[in-house]
């Protein structure tokens, strides 16, 4: 079902009892047209052709009239208070977008170069772009040849995936193969964690017709067909589910992205934990602009006054057309709704909002400072998320124990506040037993990491002296080491294939595989 069908479909009003009031809005129109033209000029005394130029609206009762303007004034009026609605009001906590599984095909006949670079490389190309599209949506990938494996579960963060993204080569996969039924399974496991529907998107070049039956019986799927103009795949012409060709721009993506979100935001329409979101608002300017025709005698000096009024009054600073109708909050949710979470969070006024919004920009510290005013136990969970996302694990457990201090029963919250203990105590047990630096003094160029508990000894790396050879910071020992993401998937995955024999993947394989 396309955005405009599911919107349709959903298409009523809050408050239908105020359309009661069109009956007695018609019968006022139907009474002053009926009534038009009844009192006509009186020709006594007049020359025909006085009498034609003196009369107004003679050419018949079709022309439009003032009552004409007045009676669409007032209905769009009415319609407004009765609150037409297509949508649910998004929940902030919840992604506006589908959660996705984007499973790639990784085998020989996607290095074929019809498609410059290459058919595997433009498809790597085509799912970032999706990612960029999707900015903040939870997405995992699968990669799959004669074996399915989970390259990266499920992450809010585009970041993560890139790299492994880019290590994916036939070389990597340990067995050949073209098995898309196993990664469906596989990929069916991952969004069996999630909460609401998501979706599964092929990335490749041809499936096995024996797999067709398998794929055609999956919700929400989608495949991107990496083939050129005048090349056919038996498997991917029989398939029922969409299959887009890739295109040189970003049509293609665009299209997927639609195509998969129509499934989820049909599940969202039927979230009654959401109210529906009042679209009344959208019928006034037409109606303000309607009665403009209201205006007859003395319309110019009223619009003289007003346009003095509006001279006299000092405007707001940097006000555009859009304030006279939006506030502030208003647009920060337009902006928030089309993934510009930077821009939203400049227009937001409400904390709540704009911390939110900071925080799916990335901007982790600038989030909990403005949610560390709130005192409430959704701004204290969402500023757990930025401690977290920030990699700052102990303000997290801060955050996590504030939410459920103040609202015991919050959701995910008593979870959330497990894992970031578990997190910073596995830091902790790793300086433990690492214990370097406790004989030598720390001198200032120093680096010294975080040990707030006192467990174990300081970590410490030593910086430059100028007296004698440099030695490596961190950072710089870290680029040296040559160990490229393609050599740790290979071995992984190798590890897989090996703990469990494909034969049985093919029809078990699911969640038990994705790393946690």
């Amino acid at each position: 079902m396309s955005e405009f069908a599911l919107a349709l479909d959903a298409f009523h009003f809050i408050r239908p009892a105020w359309l009661l009031l069109l009956l007695p809005i018609a019968a006022l129109w139907w009474h002053v047209r009926r009534h038009r033209g009844q009192r006509a000029l009186p020709q006594a005394g007049l020359a025909p052709h006085l009498h034609a130029a003196l009369t107004v609206g003679g050419g018949g009762r079709r022309r439009f009239v003032p009552i004409d303007g007045v009676t669409l004034v007032l209905a769009l009026a009415t319609l407004g208070a009765a609150g037409p609605t297509w949508s649910r009001v998004p929940d902030p906590f919840v992604a506006q977008s589908a959660p996705l599984v984007v499973v790639l095909e990784v085998t020989p006949s996607m290095e074929t170069s019809d498609i410059a670079p290459s058919r595997l490389a433009r498809g790597k190309q085509k799912i970032r772009d999706l990612l960029d599209l999707r900015a903040g949506a939870r997405t995992a990938l699968v990669a799959y040849a004669g074996t399915a494996h989970s390259v990266v579960p499920m992450t809010e963060d585009p970041g993560v995936m890139v790299p492994y993204l880019e290590g994916l080569d036939p070389a990597v996969m340990p067995q050949e193969g073209n098995r898309a039924a196993a990664a469906l399974t596989l990929a069916t496991g991952i969004l069996a964690g999630e909460d609401g529907p998501g979706g599964i998107l092929f990335v490749t070049d041809g499936i096995d017709p024996a797999d067709v039956a398998a794929l055609d019986g999956a919700p929400a799927l989608a495949a991107l067909a990496m083939l050129p103009e005048g090349v056919a795949d038996r498997g991917l012409d029989t398939l029922s589910a969409p299959v887009i060709r890739v295109s040189p721009d970003g049509s293609d993506v665009a299209r997927i992205d639609r195509t998969l979100n129509a499934a989820y935001r049909e599940a969202m329409l039927q979230n009654s934990d959401q109210p529906w979101e009042d679209r009344g608002n959208w019928l006034a300017l037409p109606a303000a602009l309607l009665g403009l025709l209201w205006f007859r005698r003395g319309w110019t000096m009223r619009w003289a006054v007003l346009a003095l009024f509006l001279a006299l009054a000092p405007p707001p600073a940097e006000a555009g057309p859009i304030d006279w109708f939006l506030t502030p909050d208003q647009q920060g949710r337009l902006a928030f709704e089309n993934r510009e979470y930077k821009r939203a969070a400049t227009l937001f006024t409400d904390p709540l909002w704009r911390g939110y919004a900071l925080y799916r920009d990335g901007q982790y510290k600038e989030a909990m400072d403005v949610l560390g005013r709130l005192d409430t136990a959704e701004a204290a969970f969402i500023a757990g998320m930025a401690a977290i996302k920030g990699q700052t694990y102990r303000d997290g457990v801060r955050a996590f124990q504030t939410a459920l201090d103040r609202d015991p029963d919050y959701p995910n919250a008593a979870e959330n506040l497990a894992v970031a203990k578990d997190i910073v105590d596995y830091i902790e047990r790793v300086r433990e037993a690492s214990d370097t630096g406790e004989d030598r003094g720390i001198g200032a160029d120093d680096v010294v990491f975080d040990n707030e508990s006192g467990r174990g000894a300081e970590t410490e790396i030593e910086g430059p002296d100028d007296g004698g050879p440099a030695i490596l910071t961190t950072e710089e020992w870290m680029n040296t080491v040559d160990t490229r993401t393609g050599d740790f998937l290979r071995q992984r995955f190798a590890m897989e294939a090996n703990r469990k024999p494909q034969a049985d993947t093919a029809g078990t394989a699911g969640a038990a595989e994705t790393p946690r």
